[in-house]
């Protein structure tokens, strides 16, 4: 069965790899010029590949750290050594876009060996079910469009996946250095090395967490009881742990590595005077709390096969039906978020490039009280996510959700990219879905995927004061 399992990844990844390849070629005659924003990465990272690595050659208006494009001339020069091809070659855009290519690769890879990892293999049939599941996100269509474009996405994916890896294998010091790798990619990645932290301590939590459960039901101590009894229970359990000298040594003992690397991150923060480099104007934090429903949304459309059904939406109702007072306050919070804290970038309302404009202007803009009606759908998409994550221990919850939030409020901009790495690690740690399922999430995103790709090289237009091909 394991050799099987290995020709059908082998499979599996040769594939997509050619249909990626076939599907480079198209785009590459398609776009011969830097396109959105490649008009900053391209040229930097050209820079760099004939060796202009002083600050006098930064793009101000680039906002990330420069990871990708040291990352890529240490991939593109060596064909000039070995292969005798000329710069103009190596550090063509058709060359340096190949390098998310490769990316690709090793994040197609990656995901195969964290749902190994992390999803038990106890049935024959998991295996199928692992390389469904790889081959589904790595044509996510959120990431898989930007593996054609010289963007950040898929170098960041493929240094945060890694990180994951090391840290599900209990070698942090490794996840720790991948990690500051993933934030010279992008410095919102410093989230995700806090998360593997996370991860280790909710293991930790929650073999703590059994313990007390299993001394108190020995000595039949009487349980607390009424509304949020399970959370005052918790928070009581984690005042009582944190209390303890010997288990916060132990713990930060383990993730030594991880507070080194916020650390450093700190230090970046006051050295810079802030999280972005460059233009920052464009990119100013804010408490965009909407960000979190936008986010619950986007996972329902993309994991519909898993989260949506008749049967989920019934458990739902019965459920508001029995803690109707709690579910009332969460929708009233809800709606005050919305209204208070909903905000439209300038690049949401100007970019007609993006899907993100029309869903703004044809959903969001068409009537002002659509805000508002959408918050059942938010709290019904909230609660299947939270529902298909029960497989996880409450303390992987809570600093999933955390982390979460962390990465997706402070951003002002309403963009999809950003959804995609904690929907990939939300979509590894659900329980591995029926095959039936995967076939009809993977044929989704082939839809999609060929719809957007359609729409990109067939429906071409120009702005009034432009003669580019938008």
């Amino acid at each position: 069965m394991a050799q099987l399992e290995g020709y059908y990844f082998s499979a599996a990844l040769s594939c997509t790899f050619l249909l990626s390849c076939l599907l480079f070629s198209a785009f590459s005659r398609a776009l011969r010029e830097p396109y959105m924003d490649e008009i900053f990465h391209l040229p930097q990272a050209q820079r760099y590949c004939e060796g202009r690595f002083s600050l006098s050659q930064w793009d101000p208006m680039i906002t990330t750290l420069p990871g990708l494009y040291l990352v890529s001339v240490g991939v593109v020069k060596p064909a000039h050594w070995i292969f005798g091809w000329s710069e103009h070659v190596v550090c063509s855009i058709g060359m340096l876009r190949f390098v998310n290519l490769l990316f690709s690769v090793g994040n197609f890879y990656l995901l195969y060996l964290l749902f190994r990892k992390v999803q038990p293999r106890n049935k024959a049939a998991s295996s199928i079910q692992r390389i469904l599941s790889t081959l589904t996100l790595a044509v996510f269509p959120t990431l898989y469009f930007f593996n054609f474009l010289y963007y950040t996405e898929a170098g960041s994916m493929f240094f945060t996946l890694f990180a994951y890896l090391m840290c599900l294998y209990g070698n942090h010091k490794t996840s720790a250095l991948l990690g500051f790798c993933g934030f010279m990619f992008r410095q919102t990645n410093i989230i995700w090395a806090v998360f593997c932290a996370g991860n280790v301590i909710a293991q930790k939590l929650t073999e703590a967490w059994k313990t007390e459960l299993q001394k108190k039901k020995e000595e039949r101590l009487p349980s607390i009881k009424g509304p949020f009894s399970e959370f005052r229970k918790i928070l009581q359990f984690l005042f009582a742990y944190s209390m303890s000298f010997k288990n916060l040594g132990m713990l930060i003992l383990l993730t030594w590595p991880y507070i080194f690397l916020v650390f450093v991150f700190c230090a970046f923060v006051v050295v810079n005077g802030g999280i972005v480099i460059g233009d920052r104007s464009s990119h100013e934090a804010c408490l965009h709390f909407p960000q979190l429903f936008y986010f619950f949304s986007f996972t329902l459309f993309f994991s519909f096969p898993h989260l949506l059904s008749l049967s989920k939406i019934k458990t739902f109702l019965s459920v508001v039906w029995k803690r109707r007072i709690q579910f009332l306050a969460i929708t009233l919070v809800s709606l005050f978020l919305v209204w208070k804290f909903t905000y439209a970038h300038k690049y949401l309302l100007a970019d007609n490039r993006h899907y993100t404009f029309y869903v703004w202007k044809r959903v969001f803009q068409r009537y002002e009280i659509v805000k508002y009606l959408l918050v059942p759908v938010y709290i019904f998409a909230g609660w299947s996510i939270a529902e298909s994550l029960k497989s996880k221990s409450i303390f992987w919850n809570l600093m999933f959700f955390i982390c979460l939030f962390m990465v997706t409020v402070p951003q002002k901009l309403l963009e999809f990219r950003y959804f995609i790495l904690p929907y990939v690690i939300y979509r590894l740690n659900i329980p591995l879905p029926p095959t039936s399922k995967l076939v009809y999430e993977l044929g989704s995103y082939a839809v999609v995927n060929f719809l957007t790709f359609y729409i990109f090289q067939n429906k071409t237009f120009q702005w009034p004061n432009s003669q580019d091909i938008q």
